[in-house]
């Protein structure tokens, strides 16, 4: 015989449980307001370098009329002529070139650099040149790829490599059965996979970024840089791994990226960021294989390659620890291990039957669903025994082992009937029909007594 015994959630549970739902989105939340919004709503120049083709005395004069009209936002680089201002430009030495004259000044500018960079530089310069009476003329001397008109597609790419990583890493935490090394070759696979896709469609279907291999690298070692980091970040953070995943690789990386609003006519904090975090640093790479000849990529590989290596690290060092953790545990005399349950991302969470640990949940992890104790007639844990979840039709849900004090848990189920059948080496076993809820989570012990005659096996 078995018995199941609904347990009644209390207020706190409730609260418990409601926090645990909100806890991801007060963060998209958060990131939204606290980085989204600060970084694109007003952008200012900072400190923009422009190339100036006039005396020494000529160009101080313009940095103070710069200065009081728009306060720390443009430096001025004297040069002695216009072609060397124009060779600043191209060199991405400067952002623009301004060489004054009486009637006519000329302004140089790159689209490259951004088109809300080069329409605020244009519309600084042509207000200075109207105060002085003057028509200014604008050239455009590093224009976008054709398929690029806004200079935003890059940006875009590197999204599609970005989000497809993170998620993988998500859901392969479904992937109870796969191996540490199985994990990470999925994870590498996956990489090159969407790395090669955007590659592909941006290169040669919409002319938005260079035919170069180097620009295939680039979104490669992209998503590595966030797959890999995320995935080590599971064995430390465990279930908040997707906050900590999230506000790195999107909600500082974004904004603090360049790819929408140049870096330049951002606030200090996320010009501070724009070379620590992958995102920016691909997307200087891609810009720089694509209008500078291969230069400038010192930086933007190196930072790429260390969060690659970073990642690394934490996935090695969570391997020992689990390590650790498994020598403890078989000094402590447990048996019937149960892995550690799946860490997931909520907003990306598929009910799967999966076993839990048998101990006291923490906030964030996956509440139980069905708990129990497998003792024998004398009430002693049965530990090993093997607890077994079917569907009514009979295909197996779910099985696993009870651990050294004989208790189980288990979670994922759908709502409806299932059999649960509790069986030991030597001993009788038992089996009863439950109505499992993710609303009221059960509890399920069994009895199980020896296979000689004796009474009736019981559980409770």
């Amino acid at each position: 015989m078995a018995s199941a015994h609904a347990k009644t959630k209390r207020p706190g549970g409730i609260v418990r449980t409601l926090m645990m739902g909100i806890w991801l989105p007060a963060v998209f939340l958060a990131g939204l307001l606290c980085s989204f919004l600060p970084a694109f709503h007003h952008p200012t120049p900072h400190h923009i370098k422009v190339a100036v083709a006039a005396p020494p005395a000529t160009t101080a004069q313009l940095q103070h009329r710069l200065d009081t009209a728009v306060p720390g936002g443009f430096t001025l680089r004297q040069v002695d002529s216009a072609a060397e201002a124009r060779s600043a430009v191209l060199n991405d030495d400067a952002v623009a070139a301004f060489a004054p004259a009486p009637h006519h000044p000329q302004l140089y500018g790159a689209k490259a650099d951004g088109v809300a960079m080069e329409t605020i530089v244009r519309q600084v310069f042509t207000s200075v040149a109207q105060n002085a009476g003057a028509t200014l003329d604008f050239h455009e001397l590093v224009p976008t790829r054709p398929g690029d008109t806004l200079g935003t597609s890059p940006f875009y790419l590197l999204m599609a490599c970005t989000l497809p990583a993170y998620f993988l890493v998500a859901t392969m935490q479904r992937a109870v059965g796969f191996s540490r090394r199985a994990h990470v070759a999925t994870l590498v696979g996956g990489g090159a996979v969407a790395a090669l896709a955007c590659y592909l469609t941006g290169a040669y279907g919409m002319d938005a970024i260079p035919r170069h291999p180097l620009a295939l690298l680039y979104l490669f070692l992209l998503t590595q840089s966030v797959s890999l980091t995320s995935y080590g970040l599971v064995s430390f953070l465990g279930p908040f791994f997707p906050g900590a995943s999230v506000t790195l690789f999107i909600m500082l990386s974004v904004p603090s990226s360049g790819g929408t609003v140049s870096v330049d006519l951002l606030p200090d904090f996320f010009r501070f960021l724009h070379p620590v975090l992958p995102m920016g640093n691909a997307a200087d790479a891609l810009r720089n294989v694509d209008y500078l000849g291969d230069r400038q990529l010192g930086r933007p590989t190196a930072v790429l390659c260390a969060w690659i290596a970073l990642g690394t690290a934490l996935i090695v060092l969570g391997y020992v620890k689990h390590l650790r953790r498994l020598v403890r545990e078989a000094r402590a005399g447990m048996t019937g291990y149960v892995p550690v349950p799946p860490v997931e991302d909520p907003t990306v969470e598929l009910p799967e039957p999966v076993a839990l640990p048998p101990r006291r949940h923490h906030f964030g992890e996956q509440p139980p669903m069905l708990t129990g104790r497998v003792s024998g007639p004398a009430g002693e844990p049965v530990p090993g025994a093997t607890i077994t979840v079917t569907d009514p039709r009979g295909r197996q849900l779910l099985h696993t082992r009870t651990d050294h004090n004989g208790e189980y848990a288990a979670t994922g189920f759908h709502d409806g009937f299932a059999v649960v059948v509790a069986g030991a080496s030597g001993r009788k076993p038992v089996a009863t029909r439950l109505l499992l809820s993710t609303e009221t989570p059960l509890n399920q012990d069994f009895i199980l007594t020896s296979h000689r005659p004796a009474g009736a096996a019981l559980s409770r």
